[in-house]
């Protein structure tokens, strides 16, 4: 990164370690954070994490030896791990589950408009090489790390506990919102329902659709992690300057922010989670064919308009599919960290498979096993939708027998017969 590893006299096994660290702590913390969401509330405990993670990171740009950084990136992982799976349970709370996916969207996209704007971002600061005796990446570091706190501490203010909370609803769109998510099966009708339950969190294990998601999602996180980190690297592979390299990995970051947005729209529309993620999956493997089969830099680069959105785009809708099949609320903060847990082992293997065990230019074996796992996430995509059909149907008939005598779905979960899953 801008010159990190060589300023600091790291091998690449060394990188790859510094990459792995947070990764430990990360997994560790999900399962806790997610489950301890409601009883602290998430108006306090994700502003917390953001501004613990954004001191963090600005640290990592005083460090100066190998070592100091080892430090700096475990507690990184450690404040950053519970935010993705949190934000996700939190926004399940709000939204019914058809307008989910969108919800999810617009925060992950800011995830690649990010990586957009970072690119710009390090290119600008990196001319402050040497200001205040500093080196440019350092100053990457502490510039973004002091505006994540200040965002962090501005959210103990923005964010709501609960919709019940929120100062921009009326009292009547509170008691809507209510109801909509109580008949949705979103949140239960009596309070007690959806309380902590090591049942529930056990029971979540059992469930196949929450499995083979989890599968999808460590195939996906090994790729997004994988071109998270390295998308500058592979750039600059192809030729171009450090500088040039950051400015060249905006576009494809850009293109995943808008395909998001608009695929994020026509999912929650047509209902449809599973067919996105398969789309997304088949952009992916072309994605890689063409930077396996191709010597030429420009074809190479393309390619790389394929990769980033076929595999940031794919996250929104696993993220929803998974939230959108699990409750009552225990179920749905376990299903969401687990798959969470499964992206960022993936991204573990992503350090060491795009650093010592595939080292640039080419990134072969690296390239090839992803591809293999672009192919796993397409076949874990169309096994799931065909087997939710199945449930769907064996739940249209249990219906039947049980007549007109309907239960209030909030006051169970997903194995209510008038729980329908979504496809």
């Amino acid at each position: 990164m801008a010159g990190l590893q060589e300023q600091l006299g790291m091998t690449n096994n060394q990188y790859s370690i510094a990459l792995t660290v947070t990764y430990i702590p990360y997994i560790l913390i999900e399962f806790p954070t997610n489950l301890l969401l409601k009883h602290i509330g998430a108006n306090i405990l994700l502003p917390a994490m953001v501004v613990l993670w954004g001191i963090v990171t600005a640290l990592q740009g005083l460090v100066t030896t190998y070592s100091g950084l080892i430090a700096c990136r475990f507690f990184l992982g450690l404040f950053e791990g519970g935010l993705l799976p949190g934000l996700s349970l939190y926004l399940a709370s709000f939204y019914p589950r058809q307008r989910l996916q969108l919800r999810i969207s617009i925060f992950f996209a800011a995830a690649s408009l990010a990586g957009a704007f970072s690119g710009l971002l390090a290119a600008a600061i990196i001319k402050m090489e040497g200001v205040g005796g500093k080196n440019g990446w350092a100053w990457i570091f502490i510039l973004e790390g002091l505006f994540t706190v200040c965002f962090g501490a501005a959210s103990f203010w923005l964010l709501p506990r609960t919709p019940q909370y929120a100062l921009f609803l009326t009292s009547e769109e509170k008691q809507y919102i209510s109801e909509v998510l109580q008949d949705d099966g979103v949140v239960a009708a009596n309070a007690s329902e959806d309380e902590f339950s090591w049942h529930h969190v056990i029971e979540t294990f059992k469930k196949p659709h929450v499995l083979v998601l989890t599968v999808a999602g460590f195939f996906n996180g090994s790729t997004l992690s994988g071109l998270a980190y390295f998308a500058p690297s592979i750039v600059a592979s192809l030729g171009y300057t450090k500088n040039q390299a950051q400015l060249m990995s905006v576009p494809p970051f850009a293109v995943s922010f808008v395909l998001s947005i608009v695929t994020s729209f026509l999912s929650d529309f047509y209902g449809r989670r599973g067919l996105t993620i398969t789309f997304f999956a088949l952009i992916s493997i072309v994605g890689f064919a063409m930077f396996l089969g191709s010597a030429d830099d420009s074809v190479r680069y393309g390619s790389l308009f394929l990769l980033l959105p076929g595999t940031y785009c794919a996250a929104p809708p696993l993220g929803a599919w998974v939230a959108n099949n699990a409750a009552p609320h225990a179920r749905r903060a376990t299903a969401l960290a687990a798959l969470t847990v499964a992206t960022n082992t993936g991204g573990i293997l992503s350090t060491w498979l795009l650093g010592a065990l595939s080292p640039p230019p080419r990134y072969t074996a690296a390239s090839a096993t992803l591809l293999a796992f672009q192919v796993g996430i397409l076949a874990c995509a169309l096994a799931n939708v065909l087997y939710l059909s199945a449930r769907n149907g064996r739940k249209r008939v249990e219906r039947t027998h049980l007549g007109e005598r309907r239960e209030k779905v909030g006051v169970v979960g997903d194995d209510n017969a008038w729980f329908e899953y979504k496809l």
